[in-house]
């Protein structure tokens, strides 16, 4: 089964997702109070108190530095990584685990974009782990997984006794979509993950689960990356609907990125397309994890249609497999939702429209 984010990480979402929803009380109660307000200048013929009511409205709308270009994209914004392991993780009392974690999470914050990923040299326990996950969703994957992510993913030659390098992956993305993964040292802040998506970056880790519980990860480790991810990117469609949430957050203020948070989870970690009279997993996390796998094929989980515009639920991470699924007829359909989405924030034409930004 696959959590995430890290119970660390997910109580700075929660509390996120908290200030979001008292955001919006106290909006509601401002505008209440406003309108109050401005019917009363009106009725006194005040209409200076109106104007400044709405210039207080307008600037109770906070926004952090925007992202211009991948040189913005910064992958030393994390919430967690290395040796920063919760007590409920599998490798909370192993000391060289938290040092492997540690040296790799080093090694990711030093590479520069536009230079080799160096590889990793992988412990045969390491292996062994990749190995155990491999076997055990080549049974669900050819069933469950979308035809896309079927197509696409013997070009990368996944297989036993070799855990795949990032800089393999790149080879393969670059030739058939443009896309790079790049080495990140945990879960990156929202703002800077979607934003380097705009530019066809995906920040993938490099750290392998703990081998105790090969099925298991509470954080996204190179296993969920590979598997989970980077075949699908190699497809157009998709490739286009990734970069259409990257693009998205290119416009969006703080409030909106924690929104198109969620989307990216309700789709690229958690969607499911619709094939005929079935739907089929796309989404990483159900991809990559057996028991999530099995739960989707179930029939256990209500779906969902997307709507970008309206406010999407809290983010289900701490209470076994997802209770609902949002699903999409197409790619395509997901792409064209999400630009008008990107369209409604004021991303600049420029960008828009514009599938091959680099």
């Amino acid at each position: 089964m696959l959590r995430l984010p890290s119970p660390r990480c997910v109580s700075i979402i929660e509390e996120e997702e908290e200030e979001e929803e008292e955001d919006d009380e106290q909006v509601a109660e401002q505008t209440a109070a406003e309108q109050a307000a401005a019917e009363q200048a009106a009725a006194a013929g005040k209409r200076n108190a109106i104007a400044q009511a709405s210039t207080a409205s307008g600037a109770a709308t906070s926004t952090s530095q925007r992202i211009l270009s991948i040189q913005d994209v910064d992958n030393g914004q994390i919430l967690g990584f290395g040796a920063d392991l919760a007590e409920d993780h599998p490798g909370f009392h192993d000391p060289a685990y938290k040092q492997r974690r540690t040296w790799l999470a080093e090694l990711a914050k030093t590479h520069r974009i536009g230079t080799p990923i160096p590889d990793v040299a992988y412990s045969p326990d390491e292996v062994a782990t990749w190995d155990a996950v491999l076997e055990e969703l080549s049974e669900l994957l050819p069933q469950h997984a979308c035809r896309e992510y079927l197509r696409c993913l013997p070009l990368f030659d996944f297989r036993k006794g070799k855990v795949p390098q990032l800089e393999e992956m790149n080879a393969v993305l670059r030739a058939t979509t443009g896309w790079s993964v790049r080495p990140v040292a945990g879960l990156m802040h929202p703002r800077h993950f979607l934003g380097g998506l705009a530019f066809k970056h995906f920040h993938s880790t490099q750290y392998m689960r703990h081998p105790s519980k090969p099925s298991y990860t509470p954080e996204p480790d190179v296993v969920h990356e590979l598997i989970g991810h980077v075949p699908l990117l190699a497809d157009p469609d998709y490739a286009r609907l990734i970069q259409s949430i990257g693009l998205a957050s290119l416009a969006a203020d703080d409030k909106q990125i924690w929104h198109l948070t969620k989307v990216y989870w309700y789709t690229v970690e958690f969607g499911v397309v619709r094939e005929g009279d079935q739907v089929k997993a796309f989404g990483a996390g159900i991809l990559s994890s057996y028991g999530e796998l099995a739960h989707m094929a179930s029939g256990g989980a209500a779906l969902e249609r997307l709507d970008p515009f309206q406010p999407q639920p809290r983010m289900s991470y701490k209470d076994g497999f997802q209770k609902r699924y949002f699903v999409l007829d197409s790619f395509a359909e997901g792409s064209e939702l999400l630009r008008s989405y990107a369209a409604s924030l004021a991303l600049p034409e420029s960008l828009r429209g514009d599938a091959s930004v680099a």
